[in-house]
């Protein structure tokens, strides 16, 4: 799964090669000529959240400050398409579905922050706020969390709110800014500067897969903050998937690793684990 993007980028792109993995014919738009600015952020979108109808992925979450002191979080996200493909056969194929979502993040360790559980339904229209709920187990409480905060902290982590479930591409204008042998880059920039920390964000986006393997986020001063990277992938299923990636806060010094294991696509998850009643009551032979 994909939670749901320079020497690391290199290295990822080599593992790609490596791989074998190349753009599919649709993908190639009249042979070697650029896709529109559209198609990329599409596909992109799609291939870093979208894979598969539904998926499941334990975690290992590392957070290290600018001293290099640790903490350490395990999870368990799972991830479900609101209408499946062949619902809608009429308007989607199997690999075009990016409508809404349901997220479930499910913490095992350390012990401080065990059975807390975060929720979020995503929703692809630009003038509707996606949903979050974050439940405490100490104090028993299910929190909703307000549009305002989805740009801060995912527990105490150098990820945001808005990083586990990926921000909506249709919220940002999407200029392409350049083109290289191995990516596409990517400037976007949000339509409600007002709503947002940041002036710009930069995708370097990978040809042969598009898949976004650096995102790199600018303040209003134009200075760089925040950087996502890609440090692996791999190939579960058949399904591209980042395996280990990293966040950095360009001005604390400090950055988070996240790295995926047993990833699993199409597990077949019911819609209703998904709902608020299962915050205290987790659906346990999912999470495993």
């Amino acid at each position: 799964m994909k939670f749901k993007l320079l020497p690391i980028i290199l290295a990822a792109a080599g593992l790609i090669a490596a791989a074998g993995w190349h753009m599919d014919a649709r993908a190639q738009e009249d042979g070697d000529s650029t896709p529109s600015v559209e198609t990329i952020v599409d596909r992109a979108n799609r291939a870093a959240y979208y894979q598969g109808q539904d998926g499941r992925a334990d975690v290992r979450m590392r957070i290290i400050d600018a001293q290099g002191r640790e903490r350490n979080r395990e999870l368990t996200i799972l991830r479900r398409d609101n209408a499946p493909p062949e619902d809608h056969a009429d308007q989607y194929g199997q690999d075009e579905y990016t409508g809404d979502q349901r997220f479930y993040v499910y913490f095992k360790a350390p012990s401080d922050v065990r059975n807390t559980v975060f929720m979020v339904w995503k929703h692809m229209d630009a003038d509707q706020n996606d949903d979050r709920w974050l439940y405490l187990p100490d104090l028993d409480l299910v929190k909703r969390i307000s549009a305002s905060d989805k740009r801060t902290s995912f527990v105490g982590s150098h990820f945001f709110y808005e990083d586990i479930s990926g921000r909506n591409p249709n919220l940002d204008e999407h200029e392409l800014a350049e083109v290289t042998d191995t990516y596409f880059i990517l400037d976007n920039t949000p339509k409600n500067p007002d709503n947002v920390e940041f002036s710009r964000y930069r995708m370097w986006i990978h040809k042969d897969t598009f898949l976004p393997i650096q995102i790199e986020y600018y303040d209003k001063r134009g200075e760089a903050y925040r950087r996502y990277t890609v440090e692996n992938v791999s190939r579960p299923q058949d399904y591209i998937t980042v395996t280990k990636a990293k966040m950095a806060d360009l001005q604390s010094g400090g950055h988070t690793i996240v790295e995926y294991t047993d990833v699993e696509y199409d597990v077949g998850l019911p819609k209703d684990i998904f709902a608020e009643r299962y915050l205290r009551k987790p659906p346990m032979e999912y999470i495993k």
